[in-house]
């Protein structure tokens, strides 16, 4: 059996051809565009726009709690697992007037309808609050569930239901706290434990990835530069990128080694490296050795006082650092990988103000080490952009940048398995998707057109070719003739077909009757009648006619 031809036409070749090439592409790409679209945005959360705090002016971020929503604003906390709010508690009579303002306001939980306490249990919903007590710091407060809201009232913030909040009383913790830390609580000895904020995000798949960025900001740079907190990701207009990347870990947090500290002159204020400093933004203080403090009273005329616990400024000293203005580099990392972050002396010209002391103070955020627990605190934040990627394990410092103006520009953090991944030190802008889809039409374009190419100089030349022997073929042999009929009704004439006759073949003239002549029959094939001016009639039939009407 003879195989079956599949001719098509000229145009249903070039869409088979074309289908075939580009379906590989046109899969690729919006693979690529469904990859990405699988990851939600990183979420930038709301600044208050407003600088708060009885230890230095610090920009805070906004958030809504409870039904109907209390508006708060929290610091971020690098250590913390867990969301605070100032319970109202918190301002006892005898405090100033405006006490719930200087602590970010009050979230009372038997106005909201979506309270729910925690009553893992059954004798309290209070529990101690566990930050910072290796550096002494204590306090209790009142957990329990409600719903928690991005952003100022009306403004279309994220909304996370059923979150773990604690109210809080303690003036250890002047200002409520946000937690980054991706880490449960468990409240009882059982294996029940509460995930974080951060976790519920994650479980939720409202964030690209366990991962976030911020810088504390400042009121010195720029005409007041707010804090950036980004959550899946960070904004690269923040920061002066580095290669440079540390271990993370969990349980430790964000421990670094702590080479050298040095004056913008050379003079050095630490005497040996410290293994592992923590960067901790819950609180405001850089938490050194006995030895390290001792430097820094030597060189910049600092004195300890005793009963606030601080270094506090006469307005002498004050004036002497500020006409000094001193810079002060950290030299992070384990050599030779190590990063260098400056801070100018405006970063430590902070005030504290009630109730760490009866009136607004300035002071140097220096403090002496406890049970050999060293901090870089809120204070090193002001200058330096810390991104953790908890799924990669890792983090990175780097240098703030103050490039004016300040445009926003986020970039996501993607998960380690992810094609495109994104991690704080092997970080690069990936192409948006717009840019892939446009670089895909022009390389299909480009194709298309080396295609079209292709058919015109190569398979319409070859099909015309097919074509002209098509039609210069040989007839088919005698008795494979087909046999022509006229037409019905038909009254044309044939053309006459002109030809000479045998001669010696040629019967003399006879009268009738005369001698005996033979008789020829007609042959028995049927002779097929012409079209009226046919001119393409088989050789064969036209002799054969001839041979009819002139033989004989």
């Amino acid at each position: 059996m003879t195989p079956r031809r599949w001719d098509l036409p000229p145009w249903q070749d070039l869409r088979v051809l074309i289908a075939f090439l580009f379906l590989p592409n046109i899969q690729s790409v919006l693979g690529q565009v469904q990859s990405r679209s699988t990851y939600p945005a990183p979420i930038v959360v709301p600044s208050s726009e407003s600088w708060d705090g009885n230890d230095g002016p610090w920009s805070t971020f906004v958030f809504q709690i409870g039904t109907p929503p209390q508006t708060v604003k929290l610091l971020p906390s690098t250590a913390s697992y867990e969301t605070w709010a100032i319970a109202p508690e918190g301002c006892q009579p005898g405090d100033p007037s405006d006490c719930h303002k200087l602590r970010g306001e009050f979230y009372n939980y038997n106005t909201s309808s979506t309270w729910d306490p925690n009553l893992a249990t059954t004798s309290s919903q209070v529990y101690p609050l566990d930050l910072e007590v290796q550096l002494g710091y204590t306090g209790k407060g009142r957990y329990g569930f409600d719903d928690v809201t991005f952003g100022y009232i009306g403004s279309g913030g994220l909304l996370v239901k059923n979150q773990s909040i604690a109210g809080i009383a303690t003036k250890n913790y002047f200002m409520g706290l946000f937690g980054l830390t991706p880490r449960s609580k468990n409240f009882t000895s059982f294996n029940n434990p509460i995930p974080s904020f951060m976790q519920s995000l994650q479980s939720q798949s409202t964030i690209p990835s366990l991962s976030w960025s911020y810088t504390a900001g400042n009121r010195y740079r720029l005409g007041n530069v707010l804090g950036s907190l980004v959550l899946g990701g960070y904004d690269s207009s923040r920061l002066v990128k580095n290669n440079l990347s540390f271990a993370l870990d969990i349980e430790t947090g964000l421990a670094v080694g702590l080479q050298a500290i040095t004056t913008g002159t050379g003079q050095s204020l630490l005497p040996s490296p410290i293994t592992a400093i923590s960067l901790d933004s819950t609180l405001p203080y850089i938490y050194l050795p006995i030895e390290a403090c001792t430097q820094f009273e030597n060189v910049f005329g600092l004195t300890w006082n005793d009963t606030a616990q601080l270094y506090l400024l006469t307005d002498s000293q004050h004036s002497a650092l500020q006409s000094q203005n001193p810079s002060i580099t950290f030299a992070l990392g384990t050599p030779p990988y190590t990063v260098d972050i400056t801070l100018p002396y405006a970063a430590f010209d902070l005030n504290v103000s009630w109730p760490l002391v009866s009136s607004t103070t300035p002071y140097f955020p220096l403090r002496r080490a406890v049970n050999d627990t060293y901090v870089l605190g809120r204070t090193f934040f002001q200058e330096a952009y810390v991104i953790a990627d908890y799924e990669a394990e890792s983090f990175s410092i780097s240098q703030c940048k103050w490039d004016k103006p300040l445009l926003q520009n986020i970039v996501t953090i993607l998960p380690p398995n992810s094609t495109n991944s994104t991690g704080p030190a092997t970080t690069s802008d990936s192409l948006p998707t717009a840019a892939i889809a446009g670089i895909s039409v022009g390389a299909v374009a480009i194709i298309v057109i080396s295609i079209l190419l292709l058919y015109l100089f190569h398979f319409k030349p070859r099909r015309q070719r097919v074509a002209e022997l098509a039609t210069n073929t040989p007839p088919p042999a005698v008795d494979q003739v087909q046999v022509l009929k006229a037409e019905m009704g038909d009254t044309s004439v044939a053309s006459p077909v002109l030809c000479e006759a045998e001669g010696t073949k040629l019967i003399p003239p006879v009268e009738i009757g005369e001698g005996k002549r033979p008789i020829y029959e007609l042959p028995a094939r049927e002779v097929p009648a012409s079209e009226i001016n046919s001119v393409n009639e088989p050789r064969e039939i036209i002799a054969r006619r001839n041979h009819v009407f002139f033989k004989g």
